[in-house]
């Protein structure tokens, strides 16, 4: 099953949109950990209050990860639930 082109185009799918959005998300986490350890003084600007630019960034840091986790879910939705199924369907014998 592995080698089907089904399959296949299941992993590619998977690979194209977890890939980058992996790098995407492991470079915005690096940017924060190197400004809070040399970017002290950026990251201490108060913006309102007692809050500052390092929180602001670091609760930023859960609403990506919150965003991402939503929008794999509806890319899993469109285009890998649907060629899983397939192949699910194929390998148990039953019909579509």
């Amino acid at each position: 099953m592995q080698a089907s082109e089904r399959f296949q185009e299941l992993k590619r799918h998977f690979r194209a949109w977890t890939f980058p959005m992996t790098a995407a998300f492991l470079s915005w986490y690096l940017l924060y950990v190197v400004l809070s350890g040399w970017a002290r003084d950026f990251m201490g600007i108060k913006v309102l209050g007692n809050i500052n630019v390092g929180l602001i960034l670091g609760l930023l840091q859960f609403v990506s990860t919150f965003w991402i986790a939503r929008a794999y879910s509806r890319h899993a939705e469109k285009k890998l639930d649907p060629i899983a199924d397939e192949i699910r369907h194929e390998i148990e014998g039953r019909p579509e």
